[in-house]
């Protein structure tokens, strides 16, 4: 069995790898896909902390990552629907280009 320890160093290297690109990059859909990974990072914790917690039978942490799932999922939908809207208009998907709300 895997402690505790394991899964929240796995969360943790899921999370910076998110981090760094969400930060580091400047194509949008990259930024898009280290926020993914920023929040699977989440779920993992949240599945986690329930598994070890002292009453796992409650499946509070399970309802968590249903719904951190789907928010992930309105979240993709949307920022998607943005990059193209925004790819149609200025012909590129770079976020230093993104600078201004004139169409």
């Amino acid at each position: 069995m895997i402690p505790l320890a394991g899964y929240l160093l796995v969360s943790a290297i899921l999370f910076s790898i998110g981090l760094a690109g969400a930060v580091t990059r400047r194509n949008a859909i990259i930024v898009l896909i280290g926020i993914e990974l920023m929040l699977n990072a989440a779920n993992l914790n949240f599945i986690a902390f329930w598994r070890f917690s002292p009453n796992p039978e409650a499946l509070s942490g399970v309802v968590f990552v249903l719904f951190s799932i789907a928010i992930a999922a309105a979240e993709a939908a949307v920022g998607l629907a943005l990059i193209i809207s925004i790819y149609r208009h200025r012909k590129t998907t770079d976020v230093e280009q993104m600078d201004s709300l004139k169409g």
